[in-house]
C-alpha cells in the first residue's frame, strides 16, 4: 500500500515538473529581444554562395535586421519574403528560438552553365533547369555556352548535358566551353589538350564522350596532346581526328 502511494507521489511530481517545463518553454517573456541570426544552408556542398553577411545586408538594406528588435514584433513572412528575392535563394525559412535567436534556412539555386550567346542573352541556368540572372554574380566554376544558343535549347538539351557533365567528375573538370554552331551542332573546348572536340548532334553524348576519353587514355597519352587540333565523335565507332598543320 505505501509503496503504491509514494508511487502515485512519484508520477504526480514528474507530471507537475512536466507540466512547468513545457508551459516555461513556451511563455517568451514580452521584452526578449533577438540576439544573433544563424544561416543553415541545407547543400552544404555549395555552401560558399549564399553568406551570412549577405543575408544581414539583404535584410538591413530593406529596413528588416531583425537583431536588437523584440522577437515577438519580428514578422517571418516578411523577412522570407524579402530574402527570397536574393537571385541564389531557392527556398528561405525563418524561425525563432526560446534563447532569443533567429535561425534562417536556406536552400540555394545551383548554377551550372553560364549562357553568353551570339544573341548578346547573357543568363545563368541552375540545376532546376530556370534560369538565374547574371547579377546572380556565381562564383562556381561552369562551363560557358557559346554561339547560336537559343534559350529553348539551353533550358532542354543543354541542360540535361549539363547535369551529365555535374556528376561525372572527369568531365566537369574538363569541358571549359560549350559552342553552338548552326543547326545546333555542338563542340567542346577542353581545359587540357589544344584541340575542339566535335559532338554534331548533342545526343548519345555519354557513349561520345566515353569513346573519346578511352581515345585520350589510348591515344593522346602516347602522341600527346597538342596533336590534333579537331576530335570528331559524331559518328559511332569511330573518331576522326585532324593534324595541326
Amino acid at each position: 500500500m505505501i509503496k503504491r502511494i509514494l508511487l502515485s507521489l512519484v508520477m504526480l511530481l514528474v507530471l507537475g515538473y512536466l507540466v512547468i517545463a513545457i508551459t516555461a518553454f513556451n511563455v517568451k517573456p514580452a521584452d526578449l529581444v533577438c540576439q544573433d541570426i544563424d544561416l543553415v544552408i541545407k547543400d552544404s556542398v555549395n555552401a560558399g554562395f549564399i553568406t551570412k553577411k549577405e543575408v544581414t545586408s539583404i535584410l538591413t538594406n530593406k529596413q528588416a535586421y531583425p537583431v536588437g528588435k523584440k522577437i515577438d514584433e519580428i514578422d517571418l513572412k516578411v523577412l522570407e519574403g524579402i530574402l527570397g528575392t536574393h537571385p541564389l535563394i531557392d527556398q528561405v525559412e525563418c524561425y525563432k528560438t526560446p534563447g532569443g535567436k533567429l535561425y534562417v534556412e536556406v536552400t540555394q539555386r545551383v548554377p551550372i552553365l553560364r549562357v553568353m550567346g551570339r544573341n548578346g542573352e547573357n543568363y545563368f541556368v541552375d540545376n532546376k533547369g530556370t534560369i538565374m540572372p547574371p547579377e546572380a554574380r556565381c562564383i562556381a566554376h561552369l562551363p560557358i555556352v557559346t554561339g547560336n544558343v537559343e534559350k529553348s535549347f539551353a533550358l532542354t538539351d543543354l541542360y540535361q548535358f549539363a547535369l551529365f557533365l555535374q556528376k561525372n567528375k572527369f568531365w566537369d573538370a574538363q569541358i571549359e566551353q560549350i559552342n553552338v554552331l548552326k543547326g545546333r551542332e555542338v563542340e567542346l573546348v577542353p581545359r587540357v589538350g589544344d584541340h575542339i572536340v566535335f559532338l554534331g548532334k548533342i545526343d548519345d553524348y555519354e557513349n561520345k564522350l566515353d569513346r573519346l576519353k578511352e581515345f585520350y587514355r589510348k591515344g593522346l597519352n602516347k602522341v600527346g596532346w597538342n596533336k590534333y587540333k579537331r576530335i570528331s565523335v559524331e559518328f559511332d565507332n569511330q573518331i576522326i581526328c585532324t593534324k595541326k598543320k
